[in-house]
This record gives structure tokens, sequence and C-alpha cells, in this order.
């Protein structure tokens, strides 16, 4: 064999093996690395800082932190968040869609189901608690706190027209509350994404806060399941 032929015979041999290897080991495709622009670097980290800035009602000194609000809010408004004239029965205890209001909360599809006098009325979606955050199942009226405007002043990354970040809350047991959320948490309804209380669009929350305060907490049932 001429040196020539066995120079050719040895290339071909090494470009039949080079082509298995590729078959067997394909090269890795690295993704071009894209610049964000700073402000939006910003604004993303903002928006995972803010994420959770609303009450936790897991804290140790949950009790404290809303007797803090309660004093806050008569500070600001001069009223009390307790719906006193809500509070006594009015008329047959009612149950679920039996009562007035009902609010059926699903935590496996982030949904809110409301129902007025038996008839459903409306679906929206919610934000229940994130990871280590797990809203827990309710089954009852809600316990007569209800705010229009909770105060930012502890959590200044969120606020809905000056009304804090946790606006029209009606709250469900200790620290547990349905309420709004900043605008910033609108992109996160859907999904679980709170501090463990139950988010829902501002809209939404002003027209279920309005209807609980005139129909009084013990004509409104909550139900939260999985």
């Amino acid at each position: 064999m001429s040196f020539k032929i066995f120079v050719a015979v040895m290339a071909l041999i090494a470009l039949v093996t080079g082509c298995e290897k590729s078959q067997k080991h394909p090269a890795l495709v690295v993704p071009a690395v894209v610049a964000v622009p700073a402000h939006q670097a910003d604004l993303e980290a903002t928006e995972a800082n803010s994420s959770l800035d609303e009450l936790d009602p897991f804290a140790a000194d949950i009790e404290e932190q809303l007797a803090q609000l309660d004093a806050a809010y008569f500070q600001e408004t001069g009223l009390s968040p307790f719906a006193f004239d809500l509070f006594q029965p009015m008329g047959q205890a009612c149950f679920r869609d039996r009562c007035p209001v009902w609010i059926q909360v699903s935590k496996s599809r982030q949904k809110l189901y409301y129902f007025l006098n038996g008839r459903h009325e409306a679906t929206w979606d919610v934000s229940t608690g994130a990871v280590g955050y797990g809203t827990p199942n309710f089954d009852r009226n809600p316990n007569g706190r209800i705010y229009d405007k909770y105060t930012s002043t502890k959590f200044p990354g969120g606020d809905y027209k000056g009304l804090g970040n946790m606006p029209y809350a009606v709250f469900i047991s200790g620290g547990f509350a349905l309420h709004g959320t900043a605008k910033s948490n609108w992109s996160k309804l859907g999904k679980r994404a709170s501090h463990g209380c139950i988010r829902l669009h501002p809209d939404n929350a002003f027209l279920m806060n309005r209807e609980i305060r005139k129909v009084g907490i013990y004509k409104t049932w909550i139900t939260v399941q999985d």
C-alpha cells in the first residue's frame, strides 16, 4: 500500500469514527446570554421581594400585629375595624349555599366561586398560600374584622390606591383573610403566591366586602377547601 493510499484510508477511518462519536455524544448547545435592561431587572427584583409583603397569619405574634393594625385603622379612620352591628345572628342561621353570601375557594384550582342567594354569580382567580405558607381549610362565618384600608406602613412595597396592600380585607379566622392585592401581584392570581391569606383582584374584593357588610357576617359563609 502506497503512503498516499495509507493516509487517505486513515483519514476516512477518522472521519467515520468522529461521526459516530458525535451521534453518541452530541455537542452541548449553550444558549446565548441575553442582557436584561437594568430597569427591567430592578422591576423583577422588586416584584419578587414584594410578593410576600403582607400580613403573615402564621407569625407567632399575629394577635399583637392585628391589635396594632386595629389601633392604626382606628387612628386613621376613626372607625372600628370590627363590624359590631354585624355580630348578632339575624333570623334563622344559614349554611353554605343557603346563606345570602357563600364564598367557596378551591385551592387546587386557585379559584373563588361567588354565590348570592344560592346562585353562582362569578368565578374569580385567587392566590392562596405559597409553598411553606399553605392556606388552611375553613368552613365557617367570617370572624367580624373587616377592613377597607390596610395600612402599608410595615410593608411599603405594595399599595393599592392608598388603601395599602390588603384592601377590602374580610378576615376568616385569626390573621387569615380574603383581601385585594396590589397591582404587582395581579399577574400571580391563579397561582399559589401568598403568605397564607387569599388574594383576589381589588375590584372583586370590593364587591365581596360590600355585600358582606350589607348582609352581615352571620349571613355569610366561607368555605376554603383543597
